[in-house]
């Protein structure tokens, strides 16, 4: 379907909440928006919404995130306004992490790619916003790699094949409001008191992020100990260690109940029902109070022009307690490939010194879940000497940190567009 119309008047949805103050911008007139349903290598349906200035070109920029839908993305009209396509890939599963593997989510950017490359765009740069950079790091990882080097099982233990799927090379990549991984991310921010799984209630009171006892005084005063960090940092790693057991562990039982099932069969003997049960069925659990970073409220960590709180609001007891959440509901498979930091292949601390392309890394100096640490580390770890890393004042989502300025996703889209015309001159 080809329709010179624009889908940018829609309002943006971004981080699991609908971002109702966007301001929408229309691409440029005699922009070219073509809507593509695509099959991937897998056999997944996917798609994406390609953008086409007025005056030919061979470059195209690639947005997506492994869950969002993007194709109102707030650099789209920069991007088309500097004489470049953009294409905005959409993942399988949009809005749901529920079954995200990142070794299958690979499947639908190199579908995007596959396209792109036939429709005759030579040069293609990768735009990883938020999450999408750890997706499309690891990208320029696997495809960077022989296909025999590549990740052959997921986390989980599932095959991915990722040995004979056509990924086509990027020429270029750019990172924005870049944090290290879905799984590095969630072990700075989960709540490590947790004292039971089954209780999202239960709380150890040493490790309580918000207890007096333990610094914490609100907006103005929260000061955390070096001592109080330390074992707060310890507590998190093992407590995503435990879930990692028991996500092991869930699968280990459906496995061991299939090798059942297929040894009954092979002897001629029916399974019990209870194997069968086992064999088919797919664990879903809940991870609760997933937004305890401490650097969201004791602003004096890793510094910046943030807000006390985080993504999800700045009443921690209703971010941290509450149903919305990273990583809320996961399979054994989608918490071990996206959100551990343990076993994830998506963190941009394995991935990142495989990116030999011209990088651009814009950071929003306002940002509640890219601190200026973690993204000073992944400047320090992309391999190519042609990186340029540039600061903007704005929150997460780009948007102004003061009623009286503009949203410093303007200035980025500028500073996109001035560095998109230097690598990728017209």
């Amino acid at each position: 379907m080809n329709s010179s119309a624009s889908p940018l008047h829609a309002t943006q949805a971004t981080a699991g909440f609908l971002n109702t103050d966007w301001n929408p911008r229309d691409v440029p007139s005699g922009t070219l928006t073509t809507n593509v349903v695509l099959r991937t290598a897998d056999q997944a349906a996917t798609g994406g919404s390609l953008y086409r200035p007025a005056t030919p070109t061979d470059t195209v920029v690639c947005v997506m995130h492994p869950r969002e839908f993007m194709a109102c993305h707030y650099l789209i009209p920069d991007i088309v306004g500097a004489g470049y396509a953009a294409w905005s890939q959409s993942p399988r599963s949009v809005g749901n992490d529920l079954r995200l593997e990142h070794e299958f989510a690979l499947y639908d950017v190199a579908a995007g790619l596959q396209y792109l490359r036939a429709a005759g765009f030579t040069r293609i740069v990768l735009l990883g916003n938020s999450g999408g950079a750890g997706l499309y790091a690891m990208y320029a990882q696997q495809s960077a790699l022989p296909g025999a080097q590549r990740i052959a099982r997921t986390p989980g233990g599932r095959p991915t094949q990722l040995a004979e799927l056509d990924m086509p090379v990027a020429d270029g990549f750019v990172l924005v409001g870049p944090h290290p991984g879905q799984g590095a991310l969630l072990l700075n921010c989960i709540d490590p008191s947790v004292t039971d799984e089954n209780d999202p209630l239960s709380v150890d009171p040493s490790l309580d992020p918000l207890s007096p006892a333990n610094g914490y005084a609100g907006k103005e005063g929260t000061r955390y100990s070096s001592e109080f960090i330390e074992r707060y940092r310890a507590a998190q790693r093992a407590r995503v260690a435990r879930i990692d057991e028991q996500a092991r562990a869930l699968i280990a039982r459906r496995q061991a109940a299939r090798q059942r099932v297929k040894e009954a069969g092979a002897k001629g003997l029916k399974a019990t029902p209870e194997d069968r049960r086992l064999a088919g069925h797919t664990p879903i659990f809940n991870v609760w109070r997933t937004d305890a970073d401490l650097r969201c409220f004791d602003l004096t960590l890793d510094a910046s022009e943030r807000k006390f709180g985080s993504l999800w609001g700045a009443d921690p007891y209703a971010s941290n307690y509450g149903a919305v959440g990273f990583a809320r509901q996961c399979t054994p498979e989608s918490w071990l490939s996206t959100w551990s930091a343990l076993s994830s292949n998506a963190s941009l601390s394995a991935t990142a010194a495989s990116i030999t392309q011209p990088v651009l890394v814009v950071e929003y100096t306002g940002d509640q879940a890219c601190f200026p640490g973690d993204v000073q580390r992944i400047v320090e770890a992309i391999a190519t000497p042609g990186k340029r890393h540039l600061r903007v004042r704005g929150d997460h989502h780009g948007r102004a940190l003061t009623p009286d300025e503009a949203p410093g996703r303007r200035e980025a889209g500028r500073l996109l567009a001035q560095w998109l015309q230097e690598q990728f001159p017209l």
